[in-house]
Parts: structure tokens; sequence; C-alpha cells
């Protein structure tokens, strides 16, 4: 893919949160756009429409230009896609997102994030810091920042920041000379069968690394030190974590009225103090994990104190959205039992007694099915949960994703959290009007259209 001169590309499935970034980095280097999705265009895209992106709802011949130089499409996107099988016959090339964004990188120095948890966050972080420091090049994650509401943008410097996602080993399209990996834990059920399967995937991802490149791993995540040790790779290993023996570490940590504040070690010795303006032991990890790699990147120990401090979040991440009526609105993409789990044990910190209700929209089914129990666990920090139907991205269902989230709130419920299914979204923003009460916290949580909720209220605090 030439990114000197400028291009023209049509992006199928463009409201996608990496295909919107992508996007968005090629347009600040000038291509054409067109693009094309099913749901309507969110805040985010009307900013593209407005910088001259083409946009479609739906799908449909017509909307691929005759002029456009080749078709990009999201992972979501099959190949009997109409779209897509008009290219075919037009011999357009075809690329899916993370082939596009590893071309992209072969013109600068990769620098990728992979991980179950957190890699969106530290993704943003390591891009914060480093366009902060002049060295980043672009940059595309899959959320937006808080500030700003960018998820992917173009810099002038040398080096290349993608979220890497394991999802169909779609992270084997990249070619990073530094990456990290996160923790590593069973998810992605119709690509992975199993926990060997996916730590094979992420084996292959960590053998990219380059000989002279740097690989970092999280220490305090068994799969992730068994990847360091099995990746084909003459790159250099560093650990991050909590582990006495881990190379970079998070010393004295403590709650401030706004975040939390750590001393980074390296090997033990005092490198500098890190005040993060945003919540959570999770956050900690992701702080050291960001603060790490780019100090082997050759980050200054300062430039990365001074990026974090300034670094608020990304979107649907511990994301507080407003007050309504003495309420506290909180809205977490948390979809996987551990995420919820924190994100939950987080906010009782922060929030005392004050009543919390979880409204949770479980993210697939199989996801929901195979982790029944540890979902059911999770919610220990909640008053109540209010519970939607599955949203079953990418799979067939009949009535499968009102049983299952019945269930759910069945073995919550015997856990001793109160637990209430509801048939729609629009009957749990009804019951949230009826029952909170001044002080309460309301969270809205999983990966699908569940932020629906908060923006009801929002709409009205506006």
């Amino acid at each position: 893919m030439d990114t000197n001169n400028c291009l023209s590309a049509h992006l199928v499935g463009v409201c996608g949160s990496g295909m919107r970034a992508l996007a968005e980095v090629l347009m600040d280097r000038g291509w054409s756009l067109s693009g094309s999705d099913l749901t309507a265009p969110t805040a985010s895209i009307k900013r593209l429409i407005e910088r001259g992106l083409v946009f479609h709802q739906g799908h449909s011949e017509e909307n691929v230009p005759e002029t456009t130089q080749r078709l990009i499409y999201s992972p979501a996107i099959p190949l009997k896609n109409v779209e897509r099988k008009l290219a075919q016959v037009r011999f357009l090339p075809q690329q899916s997102y993370s082939q596009a964004v590893g071309q992209l990188m072969r013109h600068s120095t990769g620098v990728c994030v992979a991980g179950t948890h957190g890699k969106s966050t530290t993704t943003a972080m390591v891009a914060t810091i480093l366009e902060e420091s002049r060295r980043l090049s672009a940059v595309v994650m899959g959320a937006e920042l808080c500030d700003g509401g960018r998820s992917g943008w173009s810099g002038t410097g040398d080096l290349f920041v993608a979220e890497s996602c394991e999802f169909q080993q779609s992270f084997l399209d990249m070619n990073p000379k530094y990456s990290a990996i996160l923790t590593v834990e069973p998810d992605h059920f119709d690509c992975y069968a199993n926990l060997e399967s996916l730590q094979a995937a992420f084996c292959d991802f960590a053998s990219r690394t380059a000989s002279d490149g740097v690989l970092l791993f999280n220490s305090d995540c068994d799969v992730s030190k068994v990847v360091s040790k099995k990746a084909q790779t003459n790159a250099k290993r560093v650990s991050f974590g909590m582990d006495h023996l881990a190379d970079w570490q998070a010393a004295d940590q403590e709650q401030t009225s706004i975040g939390t504040r750590f001393q980074l070690t390296y090997q033990g010795k005092s490198v500098i103090e890190i005040d993060l303006p945003i919540h959570g032991q999770h956050n900690v990890w992701n702080g050291l994990a960001a603060a790490a790699l780019c100090s082997e990147i050759g980050v200054s120990p300062e430039s990365i104190r001074q990026s974090l401090s300034r670094f608020h979040g990304i979107r649907r991440r511990f994301e507080f959205v407003g007050e309504f009526h003495g309420v506290t609105f909180i809205d977490d993409y948390a979809h996987h039992p551990t995420a919820v789990r924190t994100t939950l044990s987080t906010l009782r910190k922060i929030m005392g007694t004050r009543r919390i209700r979880c409204v949770f929209q479980p993210h697939q089914i199989r996801r929901t099915t195979v982790l029944m129990t540890d979902f059911a666990t999770s919610f220990f920090d909640a008053d109540e949960v209010l519970l939607a139907p599955v949203f079953a991205a990418r799979e067939s269902v009949a009535d499968e994703p009102e049983v299952v989230s019945r269930e759910l709130a069945d073995r919550i419920s015997l856990e001793g959290v109160p637990a209430q299914f509801f048939t729609s979204l629009d009957l749990i923003v009804n019951t949230l009007e009826d029952a909170m009460r001044p002080g309460d916290v309301i969270v809205t949580m999983g990966a699908g259209d569940i932020d629906r909720i908060h923006h009801e209220f929002t709409r009205r605090i506006q």
C-alpha cells in the first residue's frame, strides 16, 4: 500500500472501531475515502463525513465508486457481501482491516500491543506518550480518547502503534519491532477451541517481533510468560508486573482523589513517580506496561511522566458520563468475567457504600455459556444487576439471547446478588427511571449497544 501518493479506498464496515481508526489515519494522509455500514453513522463517522468521507448506510453495489483503487473490509464482513463480490468482478484489490494496517506498518517501525484485557487503554497510553515525544507515525486502536474523540491519527515520527487483536488471528498480519503481551485468558470461542490454541496464536504473534526489537510480557500472567519463552525470536525479553522478579514494577501504589499514583521502578531501582488521572488497579497495570514499553523504545522518564499525567482515558472504559438527579452514570466496555469483576471492584472502592446498580449486556452466546460460572460470580460488588438479552455479535440465533441471559440472571441471584432479566433495553430504562434514587450509581457494561442506556439519560441531562 503506497502511503506517499494520494490514493482512494472503499471501506466496508467503516463504523467498526478499528475501521474507523484506519479511516482517520488514511484521511490524515490525504486519501479519498468512501465507506458503508449497516448501522447509522455515529458522531465519529459524522466527523469523518465532514472531512470528506462519502458514507452509505447499508450495502449495495452502487456504494463502491468506479474510481476507487482498493476495497478494505472489516473482519465482520464475509466474502458473500455484495460489495466484496463486486470488487471480485472488477478485479479490485481487497484487504482485510488487519492486512491494511500491517501493510501501512511496513513503512514505519511497528509497535504492537496484544492481550485479552487492557490493550485499548495501553495502546492509547503508548500513542499519547510517543506523540508528545514526537515519535508517533500513526496509531490505530479500538476505542476513542476521552480527550478529542480520536481512535486513529497520523504524526510526524517513526513509530506506528497498533492495537493488535487475536480475533481470527488478525494480529499475525502485524510486523512489530516492539511488542507487548498483556494478560491472556480464554476468549473468542468462535476462533479458539481451547486455551492451548489461543496460546499458540499468541506465540506466533510474539515470534513476529523483530530480532533487534523488544518483547514485553506480563510476569503476573502464566500464559504471557509461556508465550515469551516459546516465541521464536531473538528479540530482547523484558517483563513487567507486580511480581518481585519483574524487570519493570509499580511500587508504592496509592489511590488519589483523581486516580492512582505509583513509583515506576526498573530492576529494583526507582525511575520516576507516575500520577495517573484515572482510577483502578487495572489501569496501574496498563500504565506500567505503557511506561515500560516506551522506556524500552527510548523515551525519557520525564516525558513518560508528563504524558501519563495528562491521560484521561478512553471512551467506554470506566467512563464517567454524567449525573442525573443525583444519580452517577458510569459506562464500561467490560464483557469478560475478569473485566466485569475488576470494574465493579474499582467502582466499589471509589463509591463506598453508595448503591451500585449494574446494567449488563452479555456479548455473544458462546462466550456467555462457556464462561457462565465465572460470570455468575463476577458481580459481587454490585447491589443489583439488570440483565439485557445477549448481544449476539457474529452469531445466528433464535431465542438463545433471552434464554441465556435468563439463566445468567438466575445464577447471579443464587450467588447472593439480586439479578433480574429484561427483554429489552427500553424496559431497563423505564425500570431505572422509577427505581433510581439520589446517590445511586448506574454502571452500564458490555461490548454491544448497552451504552444506549446512558445516552437516554445524558440526553436529558443536556
